[in-house]
């Protein structure tokens, strides 16, 4: 055979299956956006997966998903977009994190938004009840959680005459949880430490060098996608410094955090896949309004409590929804 020949079938070889395979992809193609990483979203993904089965579709059957994960890394997103963009998925669907990178690249595909913030304050919408254009989208209202973090761990701590605060300033909803912790501390009377956090290793360590340094003996790890994904160094820390620590998500105290608090996501994104089968279905995402999911868990963990002395006085107890023993 000659070498031109050769190479030809090899390159109708390679070309092939890429070919059958986008042929082959059942119904209508979602793109699934976040600016974290698979393993951190496993069970976003399949509360997903169920609304999109509560509308009537169900991946690999009558329903395509692109998945897209950014790793934490901001400038990946604008990349990511353009991909879902060029590839003519029907819908995308993305987190806080990469929300903008969305918006600001797409104005005709619909685009399903699910956040911990407020989407008119994150600039996302102008109105609740009728985004407009192709935007629509469920929020849990994350940001303005802190304020009950502080409480919590003023109950917990109540001697502490300073609540320390972890702020990665990269998250984009930064200034607005600082501002609820502030509020929330002022009325409490006690003084809120801000610790800024960068986005290395090295830079928790040093916050918490800093806590330690300031004996500080009350902290809040608000929510975000950097700090999750560094939640097992994180609660270490706070072991080895002894400090109690009240988080965002329950991802924490299930690696060995003390207590968190915060709203039930999974609610959030089976939400998600009830409006993209909706708009999939026809409906546009100008008229379906914004979802403010109002569940929230207290997941408080035993093993962590007992290493640090601590018993959960009975009025939080009574607000606790699942114990790690």
């Amino acid at each position: 055979m000659r070498r031109r020949e050769f190479i030809g079938l090899v390159g109708a070889a390679s070309v092939w299956p890429f070919g059958v395979h986008a042929q082959q992809r059942p119904g209508p193609v979602v793109g699934f956006l976040r600016s974290t990483s698979r393993e951190d979203s496993t069970r976003l993904i399949t509360a997903f997966q169920q609304g999109l089965k509560l509308g009537g579709y169900v991946e690999g059957e009558n329903v395509t998903i692109e998945y897209r994960w950014a790793d934490n890394q901001v400038n990946r997103q604008p990349a990511l977009v353009a991909d879902l963009i060029n590839r003519h998925v029907d819908v995308i669907v993305s987190n806080q994190g990469s929300s903008v990178a969305v918006l600001t690249a797409n104005k005709t595909i619909p685009f399903v938004f699910v956040i911990g913030g407020d989407p008119i304050k994150l600039g996302l919408v102008s109105n609740l009840n009728r985004p407009g254009g192709n935007v629509t989208g469920l929020t849990f209202l994350e940001e303005t959680v802190v304020s009950k973090h502080v409480q919590i761990i003023h109950e917990l701590v109540p001697k502490a005459a300073a609540i320390a605060i972890l702020n990665h300033s990269a998250h984009s909803g930064a200034d607005f949880v600082l501002q609820d912790a502030r509020t929330a501390a002022r009325a409490l009377g006690v003084q809120l430490e801000i610790v800024n956090v960068g986005d290395e290793d090295r830079d928790l360590e040093a916050a918490f060098t800093s806590l330690t340094q300031k004996n500080i003996k009350a902290l809040v790890v608000p929510g975000g996608a950097f700090l999750l994904s560094h939640r097992n160094q994180v609660v270490a820390l706070a072991a080895r410094n002894s400090i109690p620590a009240i988080y965002a998500d329950r991802e924490y105290a299930t690696a060995g955090g003390l207590l968190s608090y915060g709203p039930i996501q999974t609610e959030a994104y089976r939400g998600a896949g009830i409006y993209v089968s909706k708009i999939l279905k026809g409906a546009k995402p100008a008229e379906l309004p914004i979802d403010e999911s109002a569940k929230f868990e207290f997941v408080f963990n035993l093993k962590a409590a007992k290493a640090l002395g601590i018993e959960l006085p009975l009025s939080l107890m009574m607000q606790v929804s699942e114990t790690i023993e």
